[in-house]
């Protein structure tokens, strides 16, 4: 995870000055988005055995001397995200009109050919999407390390939100479980919320380069990504 004082682009800035320690945190925050989008594209055809390769690709083309990372600036643009999204998309491409030339060359009948995916926005769509399910999650993981050292009530809170997000259960139903009274477990998802709130705002400026009002705005787009 990443230091308190890091945002996306001092990370993006250090990566792409070789920094080895940068470099990781760079590819643990958004290796899993890159390989999600790939196999959802892909998820129909036979470039999904390319599924490493072009994974592997997109982060040399991110992290290589000279490579899309040192291009970007902060800030620049519709942000970080839309910059993902062009480097993988690009990627995908490359990878297709490659395996379509080497297609043509041993089949020149011309049979039918692997049917590819549209590139209209719904793939856009479908990166925020991703992208979206990955920041959430990234949230929890804050939520729980906060909650580790905070100690077994705080646990209990992120047992909560499991057991009614995951397990979807009422907080009736959970009181039941927990054989505790429906109003205290009500109190207690309350306050479950706002710190996973908390953890989603802080995850958020990590990515967001802006002030405060824009983490909010980014908060509720992604919240209505996925509604």
């Amino acid at each position: 995870m990443s230091a308190p004082s890091e945002t996306c682009w001092t990370v993006v800035r250090d990566a792409a000055a070789g920094d080895v320690r940068a470099r990781g945190v760079f590819a643990d925050t958004y290796l899993g988005v890159v390989r999600a989008f790939l196999a959802a594209r892909w998820r129909t055809t036979v470039h999904i055995a390319s599924l490493d390769d072009a994974v592997q690709e997109v982060f040399l083309d991110l992290l290589r001397e000279g490579g899309a990372l040192t291009r970007l600036a902060a800030g620049s643009g519709s942000g970080f995200r839309a910059f993902l999204f062009g480097v993988a998309r690009n990627v995908a491409l490359r990878h297709e009109q490659g395996a379509a030339r080497r297609r043509e060359r041993t089949d020149p009948a011309g049979t039918e050919p692997d049917a590819l995916p549209s590139d209209a926005p719904s793939m856009s769509v479908l990166f925020d999407r991703i992208w979206a399910r990955r920041i959430l999650q990234r949230a929890a993981e804050r939520m729980r390390a906060l909650a580790t050292t905070a100690g077994p009530e705080a646990l209990r809170r992120v047992e909560l939100l499991r057991l009614r997000f995951q397990d979807g259960l009422s907080i009736r139903e959970i009181a039941r479980v927990w054989e505790a009274p429906q109003q205290r477990v009500h109190r207690e998802y309350a306050r479950a919320r706002d710190e996973f709130r908390h953890a989603l705002r802080a995850e958020l400026a990590f990515h967001v380069h802006g002030n405060p009002g824009d983490v909010e705005r980014e908060c509720a787009a992604l919240l209505e990504l996925l509604g």
